[in-house]
């Protein structure tokens, strides 16, 4: 009965939840907008935390006013971020600590981010266990976070029903995917304020999550 409260499935975002790397996306923004002579803040990439890199690059473009397409400006913030985290990935605290947890209690795990595949690829690679069954990247859905498809499609890959499945998320943006999608969704803040809501799970941090925390969030829903 206890065991029956476990979820199925823990669907994890990347940038900002994963790995700490919100802040090589903004030094990747802030030298694009350089090039253009453009004003660009740290609120105005707080602003695109979270969300599909084809929306926010149609943003960039606009306020940039640059010759190159979204998808041009896709794969230079890319190549950007991966040189920086060839360096060093910053991994959020607790984040691999639980990973291995769920991977020791026959948890199934998705990364859902909205990242491209290849930047994907690459941390997964760098994690010295096999951590997910499944990855859902941007390029792999058409409406980006946040749209609820990227959720539905990690939950459909693993064959699991998206109720039964946790989703932890850092940003606003990806909390409301998840949350459309129907899974229990935490959220653990970094860079963005989460407002509160009645029935929304908020954790500080991933350090020290434990089993029975999850089952304890999971039994809430």
């Amino acid at each position: 009965m206890f065991a029956q409260r476990l979820p199925r499935a823990v669907l994890w975002d990347l940038d900002g939840t994963l790995i700490d790397s919100e802040h090589y996306w903004m030094k990747s923004e802030l030298m694009l907008a350089a090039k253009y002579n453009a004003p660009w803040s740290a609120a105005d990439g707080e602003s695109l935390v979270g969300m599909s890199l084809y929306d926010s690059t149609k943003i960039m473009k606009e306020k940039f006013g640059s010759e190159l397409e979204p998808h041009e400006i896709i794969e230079l913030l890319t190549d950007s971020v991966t040189e920086q985290l060839r360096s060093a990935i910053p991994w959020r605290p607790g984040a691999q600590e639980l990973l291995r947890l769920l991977r020791a209690n026959g948890v199934k795990t998705a990364l859902v981010t909205m990242s491209m595949r290849r930047m994907a690829e690459q941390v997964v690679a760098a994690i010295d266990f096999d951590a997910f069954d499944v990855i859902v990247a941007g390029d792999d859905v058409e409406h980006g976070k946040p749209h609820p498809e990227a959720y539905l499609l990690a939950a459909a890959l693993l064959g699991e029903k998206p109720g039964d499945c946790i989703a932890i998320e850092d940003s606003l943006t990806g909390l409301t995917s998840a949350e459309a999608a129907g899974t229990r969704a935490i959220a653990v803040p970094n860079v963005q304020h989460i407002p509160s809501k009645p029935g929304r799970i908020v954790w500080d941090t991933l350090e020290g999550a434990s089993m029975r925390k999850l089952r304890k969030a999971f039994k809430t829903k």
